[in-house]
């Protein structure tokens, strides 16, 4: 990881969950952080905390609605004129909404798409223009994906958000292909958990928060911290190696 320190990274959702545990392990390894979400209260107490306790890297807490283009390309344009650019993009924020198939609300499904599929795409293409305009060669873009973009299990109010990960499967193999046609050594990886113990549960079922709850309960899930080692993994691998999907899932987890 010595070489990354002092570069920027992006990490979008970083506000809870996995993104913060991977916007603190960055900052525990020397890099400067844009942590964006769109409230960034919790971004900036993690950012005290990470001061305090005497991290080498920097957070940085910016205020982005992922769902709103504009707002995107202004965060990227604060970047270039406060930081030079983004060296490293991690796309971590991602929802689900209970929307079957057969009877779901287009607004969720539209709220999906926006955030789980065209975030994702904007701040990738914003990236690597970034990189490029610097001549980056080594640059890295990381999309938090699920093992939901690797198979539909059989529960209908995640079946629109797995067709959204699924896309995310696409998009950073798409994206790997891109990337060598171009000439460029930046590397594309995606990282497909299983459960991990975060909120995600709690906004998917907002309605019912025991069955949130029993969905952690019934297994010993993933943590946050177990995503942002993977996520130090993936970026400590030697520049020759491209890892292209790491699937994690809980030892006791079924599918």
């Amino acid at each position: 990881m010595e070489r990354w320190t002092g570069r920027v990274a992006l990490v979008t959702g970083a506000s809870v969950g996995i993104g913060a545990a991977v916007a603190r392990a960055l900052v525990q390894h020397g890099m400067k952080v844009v942590g964006c979400a769109r409230s960034v209260d919790k971004i900036e107490k993690l950012a005290a905390e990470c001061q305090s306790a005497g991290y080498p890297g920097t957070l940085i807490p910016y205020k982005c609605d992922l769902s709103n283009e504009e707002e995107i390309l202004s965060m990227f344009s604060a970047i270039k004129t406060l930081h030079q650019g983004v060296d490293v993009c991690i796309n971590n924020a991602g929802l689900a909404r209970p929307e079957p198939l057969l009877s779901g609300k287009t607004e969720g499904w539209r709220t999906m798409i926006d955030v789980n599929v065209m975030a994702v795409s904007i701040c990738t293409r914003e990236a690597y223009q970034s990189m490029k305009e610097r001549n980056i060669d080594d640059g890295h873009i990381i999309n938090i994906n699920s093992m939901n973009g690797h198979s539909v299990v059989p529960q209908s109010v995640v079946h629109f958000y797995s067709a959204t990960k699924y896309a995310v499967t696409a998009l950073t193999e798409g994206l790997r292909q891109e990337l060598r046609e171009a000439k460029t050594h930046i590397r594309a990886t995606c990282i497909s958990p299983g459960l991990v113990e975060t909120g995600f549960a709690f906004k998917l079922h907002d309605n019912d928060p025991e069955r949130a709850a029993a969905t952690y309960e019934s297994i010993r899930c993933l943590k946050a911290e177990d995503m942002a080692n993977a996520v130090i993994y993936v970026l400590s691998a030697p520049p020759h190696v491209q890892i292209g999907d790491i699937q994690m899932r809980p030892t006791e987890q079924i599918s």
